[in-house]
C-alpha cells in the first residue's frame, strides 16, 4: 500500500485508488489487502492525498489519469466528493442519478470502456444509520436531526431520512450547520429537489459556539452528527467544551480515527445525559464494501454471515 502524487505514474498492475487527505493513516491501507485475499481480488491500493478544497485542476488531473490508465480500475473518494464532481464531472462518460442529484462523486468505476461516476453515500450512510438507530426512533420520540457540516455525508444522510417511504419515522425537524454559506446554499437546493415535507433549518456556524446554541434547543432523543471532518481531516470538534447534548440523544461521529474530540465530548456526557454514542466504524465498512463491490463488479452483501466475516477481517487487520 502506498500513496502517489502528481504526475501520476502508470499503474503496473490492477490498482484501486483512495482519494482523500491523509490516506496513509486510514485503516483501509491494512484492511484492503486482507479483503482482497478473502474476496479473490488481484489488485493493489494506492492513496492520492489532496488538500481540502484543492485547485479544480488537481481534481481533473486525478480523474483524467484514472480514465486513461488501463490498470487503474477506479477509486473511492472521501472529503473531496463535492469538489471533485464540480471540477471534473464532464470527464465522466456516465453519471448515476444520485451523483447528479447530489453533485458529488464518492466512487469512480469503469464499465465497458466507460468511466462512471457514482454517489454511494445515500446507500452506505443509510445502512450504517439504520444499523444502530433504535426501531421507529423518530416516530416514537419526535426527535430532531442536527448534522454539523453540509458536505456529501450530510446530503446523503438527510436524503435517506427525508424519504417518504419511511412514513412517520422521520425527524420532526432537520438542522444543518456549516462554516461557510456556499455549502448551505447547495444543500438547500438539493433538499428542495428532494421534497418530502420535513422542515429544515440552515445555520451558518463559523464558530463552535454557534453549534452549541443549536444543540441547546434540540428535543430530547435527537440525533447529533459530526459530519465536518473535524477530528480526522483537521483537529478539533465542531462543538465547544461547554456544549450540552440533548437528553436521551444519539451522538454519531462519522470519524473512527483521528483525535476524535467530538466523540470524547459525547462519551463524557453519556451517563449524565443518557446518550447513545456511535463512532464511524460501520460507516467505514459500508462505505468501502459498497464501492469495492462496484469497482470490481462483485457481490458483497450488506448483512449476514459473509458480511460478518468481512467485518471481522477488517477488525483484525486494522489492529495488526
Amino acid at each position: 500500500m502506498s500513496t502517489v502524487a502528481a504526475p501520476y505514474p502508470p499503474a503496473g498492475r490492477p490498482t484501486f485508488y483512495f482519494v482523500g487527505v491523509t490516506t496513509a493513516q486510514s485503516s483501509i491501507m491494512k484492511v484492503f489487502p486482507a479483503w482482497a485475499a478473502f474476496l479473490g481480488l488481484d489488485a493493489e491500493m494506492r492513496g492520492i492525498d489532496l488538500p481540502i478544497h484543492a485547485d479544480p485542476a488537481a481534481y481533473r488531473e486525478v480523474v483524467a489519469f484514472i480514465k486513461r490508465d488501463p490498470n487503474s480500475l477506479g477509486a473511492l473518494v472521501t472529503t473531496h466528493k463535492i469538489d471533485l464532481y464540480k471540477a471534473a464531472h464532464d470527464l465522466f462518460d456516465e453519471i448515476d442519478p444520485h451523483a447528479r442529484l447530489m453533485d458529488e462523486t464518492s466512487c469512480i468505476s469503469k464499465r465497458d470502456g466507460k468511466l462512471v461516476c457514482h454517489a454511494k453515500d445515500p446507500i452506505t450512510s443509510g445502512l450504517a444509520l439504520d444499523g444502530f438507530l433504535p426501531a421507529r426512533h423518530f416516530e416514537r420520540t419526535r426527535a430532531e436531526l442536527f448534522s454539523m457540516g453540509a458536505g456529501g455525508s450530510t446530503i446523503a444522510l438527510t436524503w435517506h431520512l427525508m424519504q417518504k417511504t419511511r412514513g412517520a419515522d422521520r425527524p420532526s425537524r432537520i438542522v444543518v450547520s456549516n462554516r461557510s454559506p456556499a455549502r448551505l446554499d447547495e444543500i438547500r437546493r438539493i433538499h428542495a429537489e428532494i421534497g418530502g415535507g420535513v422542515p429544515v433549518d440552515y445555520v451558518l456556524a463559523p464558530r463552535a459556539e454557534d453549534n452549541d446554541r443549536v444543540l441547546a434547543d434540540l428535543r430530547p432523543g435527537s440525533l447529533v452528527i459530526n459530519a465536518t471532518g473535524l477530528g480526522k481531516d483537521a483537529p478539533g470538534s465542531p462543538l465547544s467544551a461547554e456544549a450540552r447534548f440533548p437528553k436521551g440523544g444519539i451522538a454519531w461521529d462519522l470519524n473512527y480515527r483521528g483525535d476524535l474530540v467530538f466523540l470524547e465530548q459525547a462519551r463524557a456526557q453519556a451517563n449524565e445525559r443518557g446518550l447513545q454514542v456511535e463512532d464511524g466504524w460501520t460507516y467505514f465498512l459500508y462505505g468501502w464494501t459498497q464501492v469495492i463491490a462496484e469497482v470490481f463488479a462483485i457481490d458483497i452483501p450488506a448483512s449476514g454471515p459473509r458480511f460478518e466475516e468481512i467485518s471481522s477481517i477488517a477488525t483484525r487487520a486494522s489492529k495488526g
